[in-house]
């Protein structure tokens, strides 16, 4: 009977400690994610106490909203160009700065050092790049491709913001591939190369099976990025120009807080969340299916 005071005693004091962080939780995350799924059923503007149930009308009118649809098409784009550089700089960095060279710890916290700037900061830096820096030294060196913003151009924007988020976003998944290569056994890639494979069937047989877990994690965290960037893009050309470079967020941004679409907003918001959920639990599984034990 003791005993089992005693464990109940437990169990009650376990959730006294954890009552209050549930309840905030509950409070700013679960909550609000359920008022917004139930405002996206209605036509309210985020201001005004009365408001229609107005059903799936939002989701329909996303369909052919021409504005929304070219955001997509924008963020799918960056997003598939984003991982794409992502995931091939960080390889190769990673085994570069993996290897016993001189200065090897020089080199990697210079490499990681644009991960600890803010977006922000990032992309005011590159804006006067931009702007200024490279089009005074194409014009000083007599480079005409140079001599122009490449941000200005609705066909060339979307590079300046890619450059600027490869830069800053390379250094994480960089750290993660360092990572991923302390597991790969040294013995698998020595025998290997005295049955004669080259370094390339190495990479492919040995080393890249045991960084597919890694390697997951980044295409996830990545194409998060991709598909919700916002900050490099308010600070570079803020959707521009002509609506060519207008991300999902920062159209939602837009029509919930400047344009008084709040119910549209936010059914626009829960959409993109459940395709980046659902792209995300496919790669993850597709990736787990091929796990090296």
């Amino acid at each position: 009977m003791n005993v089992k005071v005693k464990f109940n005693g437990k169990k009650l004091t376990h959730a006294m400690f954890v009552a209050p962080s549930l309840a905030l939780y509950t409070f700013f995350s679960i909550l609000p994610i359920l008022l917004g799924i139930y405002y996206s059923f209605t036509n309210w503007n985020g201001i005004a106490r009365k408001y229609k149930f107005i059903g799936l009308d939002n989701y329909k009118r996303m369909l052919s909203d021409a504005r929304f649809l070219r955001a997509v098409r924008f963020n799918v784009k960056y997003a598939a160009m984003l991982i794409v550089c992502i995931v091939l700089l960080s390889l190769v960095m990673g085994m570069m700065l993996n290897r016993n060279i001189p200065g090897k710890s020089f080199f990697r916290a210079a490499y990681f050092f644009p991960a600890v700037i803010s977006l922000i900061t990032s992309g005011l830096i590159f804006n006067q790049i931009y702007g200024y820096v490279l089009p005074e030294l194409g014009k000083m060196a007599g480079i005409g491709l140079l001599g122009k913003n490449i941000l200005a151009s609705p066909k060339t924007a979307i590079f300046g913001i890619l450059i600027t988020h490869v830069w800053q976003g390379t250094a994480v998944p960089t750290v993660l591939i360092m990572a991923g290569l302390q597991t790969v056994p040294e013995e698998l890639k020595e025998a290997a190369m005295l049955d004669g494979a080259t370094p390339f069937q190495v990479f492919r047989y040995i080393t890249l099976p045991f960084l597919l877990p890694v390697i997951s994690m980044i295409l996830v965290l990545v194409l998060k990025d991709g598909l919700m960037v916002y900050d490099y893009i308010l600070t570079l050309t803020t959707g521009g120009p002509a609506g060519a470079t207008e991300s999902i967020t920062m159209l939602l941004f837009r029509q919930g807080f400047e344009e008084m679409k709040f119910s549209y907003a936010i059914s626009q918001a829960i959409t993109a969340a459940v395709v980046i959920i659902a792209v995300s639990v496919m790669q993850i599984s597709f990736t787990n299916r091929k796990k090296v034990y």
